[in-house]
């Protein structure tokens, strides 16, 4: 069976919007798109970049909302795969590996590898989860990870926590998110003050 990996980098307050870039995502009128980019200039990102070298090593496949499918196809998707270290190395992973994508409004995907989930998500995602594979990674994608853990398909969250309050701008756990119980299956404490922590559902449930 494969497992639906959640991973985000996300502040003290639980933000996840626009980590990557000034203009990333600037619904809502958000200003502080970058803020995860930024502090890792401040601070080295050679911790963080290993980490998820060995996540990512593990990505069996991308399972991705309509606007992170976009953003990924627009960058990893036209980036050069020869080009040296990791955006090379994780370029050409990720344009081999298949790419799963909600999206009730794309009607086609010009990624390689992609396709649509189709009109029912859950169902479909469950048929991807029940077959042999290893790990299916969602990156982004707030409204679908809501989607999935109402449905009990998110088997792990990864989340990258940074020591920053923002005080706006879309959460990962947003109101209204379905509660859940989870295990601290492994914390990991950066030289930045960044905290790398796993969480998984108990084998019980």
């Amino acid at each position: 069976m494969g497992t639906i990996v959640v991973q985000a980098f996300i502040t003290l307050d639980g933000v996840v919007q626009g980590g990557g870039g000034p203009d990333e995502d600037r619904d809502g009128g958000f200003e502080h798109g970058g803020w995860a980019a930024n502090y890792d200039a401040a601070y080295g990102a050679a911790e963080d970049g290993q980490i998820v070298r060995e996540w990512e090593s593990r990505t069996e496949a991308l399972l991705l909302g309509r606007r992170t499918y976009e953003i990924f196809a627009g960058s990893w998707g036209v980036w050069d795969e020869h080009a040296g270290g990791f955006q090379g190395e994780l370029t050409r992973r990720y344009n081999r590996i298949p790419k799963y994508v909600a999206s009730r409004t794309l009607t086609g995907l010009g990624w390689q590898n992609s396709q649509l989930l189709g009109p029912d998500v859950p169902a479909a995602v469950q048929e991807l989860r029940a077959q042999p594979g290893g790990e299916i990674r969602v990156w982004g994608s707030t409204q679908l990870i809501r989607t999935l853990a109402g449905h009990g398909l998110v088997d792990e969250y990864r989340l990258v926590v940074y020591p920053l309050v923002l005080g706006t701008g879309k959460k990962l756990f947003s109101d209204g998110f379905t509660p859940a119980r989870l295990t601290l299956a492994e914390t990991r404490a950066l030289s930045s003050g960044v905290l790398v922590n796993t969480y998984r559902r108990p084998e019980t449930d």
